[in-house]
C-alpha cells in the first residue's frame, strides 16, 4: 500500500486551508462536515467561502500564507494554484511532522483525501493513492446503490448495545458471531424498517436467551478458490473468508485471494508440493478438527476446486466422523478456468464430444494411466499436475495409439497476469518446454481442440 488508511478526528480542532477559490470550498465543505474550525488563509476569497465561514469559531486571513500560520494546525490543506507555495507549505509542514494535503500535486502529500460514502458514523473510503481519483468516485458511486442509507442508523443502534453485549459476552469470536446475527436476522431489518422499538426487544431477548457454547460451536469451510484470478470467487466464497476465524490454505492460492480473508484471522501455510510437504495430509485433516472442536470457524481454502483433485473429500470425511459442521463451496476447477482464458473449448460438437480429467502425477518415474482409454477419437484430456512427467505422458500416448502430430498445449499459472502457453504436438511439446523456463502450477490440454487457441485466444 502506497497510504495507511486512517480515519482522522478533527472534531473542534484546528484546519488550516491556503487558498481562496472554488477547489478550497469544495474541501472547506469537506472539512466542515466532519466538524473542524477552519483557519483560512488567502489573498483573495471567494463570496461562497466567506460565507460558509462566516461562523465566529472560523478564522477567515485575507493575506499572504505565512510560514507561523501552521503552528497551532492539526492538519493543512494546502488549496492554491502556485506551485511553489504549495511547496512551501508541504515544506513547513514536514519540518513539524503535521499532515498535509496539496490539491492535484500527490508528490507533496503526506495523507490525501478519499472518496466516501457517507452513512455516518458509518464511513466507507476509497482511494486510488492520488493516482485516479476519478476512478475512486466511479466505485464510490457504485457503493452508494450497494449500502442502504439506513446503515447510519444500524450502526448507532448497534452502538448503543455495544457495552451491554461486551459485559455479557465474555469470548471475543462469540462476540462477533452474536453481532453477525444480529446484523444478518430480523432485528437489523426491523431497524431498517422504521421500527426501532421492536428491533430492541429482538435483540433484548437474543441477549437474555444467550448460551455461549451454542455460538461457540466450531465449523470448517471448506473452499475452492479457483486457478488463480480472484474475480472467478463465488459471492459464497467470499461471504465464508470475511467470517472465518482460521485460515488453512494451499501454496495454489495467491496472496491477493488471501488478501480477501478476514485480516484479524490467523493464517496457516499447509501447501504441498513435489518432494516438500509443509504438513502431511492426515496432519491437515487433524489440524481441521482440533480446530474446530476449540470453537474455531475455520477456512479450509483450495486452490481450484477441492472435489477435484484437491482431496477434499478425505478432509471432510475426517470432519464426518468427528461430528464437525462443515460447508464445501465449488470453486473454479484449473480445466475449466485455465482452458477459458487460453482460449481452448474443451468440448466443440466439431472436435471433441467428451473430456476426461486425469492427473498426471509420477511415481517411480511412472504415471499409471488407463491410456487406452485416452486415446480415444472425439475426446479431449486434460492432465493435472503433468509438468514433471509431459515426455512420458506425449510417449505413452503415442505408443497407445494417438497421432503424434495431436495438439496438446501446456498452460502454467493460468487465469492470472503471469499466464504463458505453450504450443505444440504430442511429438514436439516435450523439446519445446525442456528449452523454456517452465513453472507450476500448468494445465495440459491434449486434443483437437487446441489447434482453435490461435483463433479464439482472447
Amino acid at each position: 500500500m502506497d497510504y495507511l488508511p486512517l480515519f482522522y478526528k478533527v472534531k473542534n480542532r484546528q484546519v488550516l486551508l491556503v487558498g481562496g477559490g472554488k477547489v478550497a470550498l469544495r474541501k472547506a465543505n469537506f472539512l466542515l462536515r466532519a466538524q473542524a474550525k477552519i483557519k483560512l488563509v488567502a489573498i483573495e476569497v471567494c463570496a461562497e467561502l466567506e460565507e460558509l465561514l462566516a461562523d465566529k469559531k472560523h478564522e477567515v486571513s485575507s493575506r499572504a500564507f505565512q510560514n507561523g500560520d501552521i503552528n497551532e494546525a492539526s492538519l493543512i490543506v494546502a488549496a492554491t494554484n502556485n506551485i511553489e507555495l504549495n511547496k512551501q507549505i508541504a515544506d513547513a509542514a514536514a519540518k513539524l511532522n503535521i499532515p498535509v494535503n496539496v490539491v492535484d500535486q500527490p508528490e507533496l502529500c503526506s495523507f490525501i483525501f478519499p472518496s466516501i460514502v457517507d452513512r455516518s458514523p458509518l464511513i466507507v473510503a476509497v482511494s486510488s493513492s492520488g493516482k485516479s481519483p476519478v476512478l475512486a468516485r466511479l466505485l464510490r458511486s457504485r457503493l452508494e446503490t450497494f449500502i442502504p442509507s439506513g446503515y447510519g442508523t444500524l450502526s448507532v443502534f448497534l452502538g448503543d448495545f455495544r457495552n451491554k453485549v461486551k459485559s455479557k459476552i465474555n469470548s471475543l469470536s462469540a462476540r462477533m458471531r452474536f453481532w453477525e446475527k444480529v446484523i444478518n436476522g430480523p432485528a437489523a431489518e426491523l431497524l431498517l424498517a422504521g421500527k426501532p422499538e421492536q428491533a430492541e426487544t429482538i435483540v433484548e431477548s437474543m441477549l437474555s436467551d444467550f448460551d455461549e457454547k451454542e455460538l461457540s460451536q466450531g465449523e470448517v469451510y471448506l473452499v475452492g478458490a479457483g486457478p488463480g484470478d480472484p474475480d472467478l470467487l463465488t459471492f459464497r466464497a467470499l461471504r465464508l473468508m470475511q467470517q472465518a476465524d482460521v485460515v488453512l490454505y494451499d501454496r495454489l492460492v495467491s496472496q491477493e485471494i488471501l488478501y480477501m480473508t478476514r485480516q484479524d484471522a490467523d493464517k496457516i501455510h499447509v501447501g504441498k508440493q513435489r518432494e516438500k510437504h509443509t504438513m502431511e495430509q492426515g496432519e491437515i485433516s487433524s489440524l481441521l478438527v482440533k480446530l474446530a472442536k476449540s470453537g474455531k470457524r475455520v477456512l479450509r481454502l483450495k486452490g481450484g476446486d477441492p472435489f477435484i483433485f484437491g482431496r477434499g473429500g478425505e478432509e471432510i470425511e475426517q470432519l464426518a466422523e468427528a461430528n464437525i459442521p462443515f460447508q464445501v463451496v465449488p470453486g473454479i476447477t484449473a480445466a475449466s478456468g485455465c482452458s477459458s482464458y487460453a482460449g481452448i473449448p474443451l468440448t466443440h460438437r466439431d472436435y471433441a464430444q467428451s473430456v476426461t480429467f486425469v492427473t498426471g502425477h509420477m511415481k517411480n518415474n511412472q504415471c499409471d494411466l488407463n491410456w487406452s482409454h485416452l486415446v480415444q477419437e472425439g475426446q479431449t484430456v486434460v492432465i493435472y499436475m503433468g509438468l514433471i512427467g509431459l515426455p512420458y505422458i506425449c510417449e505413452q500416448l503415442i505408443i497407445h495409439g494417438r497421432p503424434g502430430d495431436t495438439p496438446i498445449a501446456l498452460i502454467q499459472k493460468g487465469t492470472t497476469p503471469q499466464q504463458k502457453i505453450y504450443i505444440g504436438t504430442l511429438d514436439t511439446l516435450p523439446e519445446i518446454i525442456r528449452e523454456k523456463d517452465v513453472q507450476a502450477p500448468t494445465l495440459i490440454i491434449v486434443g483437437e481442440v487446441v489447434a482453435l487457441h490461435e483463433k479464439l485466444s482472447w
